[in-house]
């Protein structure tokens, strides 16, 4: 903003999907003071409400599925504390990783044009994620062979578009036999995206965009 001047025009948005064309009254260093010239109509969402139910990766690959999860249309982030996680919900919290990711989110919405801004929650446990009431579709994508019981994505183009979705998508190294027992009990469909076995920071974005793609063109369809 401080490259901007008075006078210049902006887009802002307020997160929850209104965006404004507007005129820059005055800037500061940390304070910037706009006058609202007229409501501009905001990029689509998508017609799912889809939840990603994201394993916490090591290092900063998290900060990646979260911009690019945001970036390609999610409503939230669902950090998830996994068997195979070498990191605790409290110390997530401890360490301030939430606030980071929600600082991602925030960049990745302005990046791409949105005037949504999904909601990064708070770390869970799968177990204690599981507890909660389940969206009208829930798939948790496991490792090729993991489980004999795993159902294609395509299924999904004979169902009728889902008013609400969420996606489970495990660490490095996969979802142990017990937590995807756990949660097909809890009536999540397990599925996974082919014969090759993708990094796990790679199953969100191929994951969204194929469900995104499935979903965009039932609706045009219809």
């Amino acid at each position: 903003m401080l490259r901007l001047a008075p006078g210049e025009t902006v887009a802002i948005f307020d997160g929850r999907g209104n965006e404004y064309l507007a005129r820059i009254v005055a800037a500061a260093r940390r304070d910037v003071q706009v006058q609202v010239l007229s409501r501009v109509e905001p990029a689509a969402e998508l017609p799912v409400a889809l939840t990603l139910a994201q394993a916490v990766l090591k290092g900063d690959k998290m900060d990646d599925v979260v911009r690019d999860a945001v970036m390609l249309g999610v409503c939230a982030v669902q950090p998830i504390v996994s068997v195979r996680a070498e990191v605790t919900v409290a110390a997530l919290l401890k360490g301030a990783r939430l606030e980071r990711w929600q600082r991602v989110a925030l960049a990745s919405v302005k990046q791409c044009g949105r005037a949504v801004l999904p909601e990064i929650r708070t770390p869970l446990t799968l177990e204690h994620y599981l507890d909660d009431p389940q969206p009208a579709v829930s798939l948790m994508f496991v490792e090729p062979g993991a489980a004999a019981s795993t159902e294609p994505l395509s299924r999904l183009q004979r169902m009728p578009v889902p008013a609400d979705a969420a996606l489970l998508v495990g660490p490095e190294g996969g979802w142990t036999e017990g937590e995807w027992q756990a949660a097909q009990r809890k009536g999540v469909s397990l599925t996974s995206l082919g014969r090759r076995t993708l990094r796990a920071d790679a199953v969100a974005l191929s994951a969204v965009s194929i469900l995104q793609f499935l979903w965009d063109e039932q609706t045009f369809r219809a």
